[in-house]
């Protein structure tokens, strides 16, 4: 099926956190379908797009609230992906992720912009005791990360209260082109020859999510009717099988004939933590509690109200970012960060290398 067009006047999406992983690929995503675009991000766009003109760079803070609603005069819609992740200080991670989000929303009102889409997380529901998760389930989150998500959908609610549509979406943990982050360790250990560690048994289902499914159900947001998405949706894959399998999908089209290694949950889970303390290791609490347990959303509510359907399983999205990583890896070994768009630093975890 041939992308749907628009016939009138593009509308101009305003996008924060345009430079990141997610803001790239709904940025392209909206240019293939006839929209103008307007990229709001601290950090530096240096995609090809930047030359295209229907897309507009601003470079800048969403904690800096006159010259976010500067960027924002004259847009149409806004999509409200900027984040701090959880590597960022405790600080950066509230006053982006919730004084942050009142600043999008306060802006967007002060402008007349009348629907702003939330880029929430399934990280509100911390660390659940069933399965699946719905959209009405208790929220409690893990670390500075996971409360400041909580409070960042207050916010949002509040504004819908105000009479703003604001669709507030919970996708799983997304893979695509351009992620590396945590990621880039499978990614790299797999085209090495190396096998990969596993936590617990790697029996537990464990759900995630193709970056093109998300912005469809983005798009989504942004096209229905306001009583029809002014409410809070889980995203996520529609098929999935334990983490053990997908990652296994990997190593097999990797073609080293490796395997996954699973290690008992509690030793391991102590030395994380050890490491997260020195700083000798990417992985914080919330991945490292949670990796060996079951994680998944039931998406029938997506489904029902907005026709959100999923293209991609958990398998094939992972190989699609891997085949990704391999074709830019000469560019991917030149950085390391604490964003999804680069890999992050491994530290004592790529001593361990040798053991896989």
């Amino acid at each position: 099926m041939a992308p749907e067009t628009n016939t009138t006047t593009p509308q101009t999406v305003f996008i924060t956190g345009g430079a990141g992983f997610l803001g790239i690929n709904l940025i392209r995503y909206l240019l293939e379908r006839g929209y103008n675009t307007v990229s709001y991000d601290v950090a530096a766009f240096t995609y090809p797009e930047q030359t295209d003109a229907r897309v507009r760079v601003v470079q800048g803070d969403i904690r800096d609230l006159p010259t976010l609603q500067q960027a924002m005069e004259g847009c149409d819609l806004v999509v409200h992906t900027a984040a701090a992740l959880p590597l960022y200080s405790e600080d950066d991670i509230m006053t982006t992720d919730v004084d942050g989000t009142r600043n999008v929303l306060q802006a967007a009102q002060a402008v007349g912009i009348r629907r702003v889409v939330h880029i929430s997380s399934t990280a509100v529901y911390g660390v659940p005791d069933h399965h699946p998760l719905y959209e009405d389930d208790r929220l409690e989150g893990v670390g500075a990360y996971g409360k400041a998500k909580i409070l960042a959908e207050e916010e949002c609610l509040k504004a819908r209260g105000q009479g703003l549509i604001v669709p507030i979406l919970r996708p799983k943990s997304f893979v695509g082109p351009e992620r590396l982050g945590v990621f880039a360790m499978l990614y790299e250990w797999a085209y090495e020859g190396h096998g990969f560690p596993m936590l617990g048994s790697g029996k537990n289902l464990y759900q995630l999510l193709d970056v093109e499914d998300l912005c469809a159900a983005i798009h989504l947001c942004l096209t229905l009717p306001d009583d029809v998405v002014n409410d809070t949706f889980n995203i996520g894959a529609k098929h999935f099988r334990s983490l053990r399998d997908d990652f296994q999908a990997v190593l097999d089209y990797a073609g080293h004939g490796k395997r996954i290694k699973c290690l008992p949950a509690g030793p391991v889970v102590a030395v994380l933590k050890l490491l997260e303390k020195l700083r000798l290791s990417p992985l914080y609490k919330w991945i490292y509690e949670t990796i060996d347990k079951e994680s998944f959303v039931s998406i029938e509510k997506a489904e029902a109200k907005l026709g959100f359907t999923p293209r991609y399983s958990n398998e094939q999205a992972l190989i699609r970012n891997y085949q990704w990583y391999v074709d830019h890896l000469d560019q991917i070994r030149q950085t390391s960060g604490v964003s999804h768009r680069v890999p992050w630093k491994q530290g004592a975890l790529k001593l361990a290398k040798v053991f896989f």
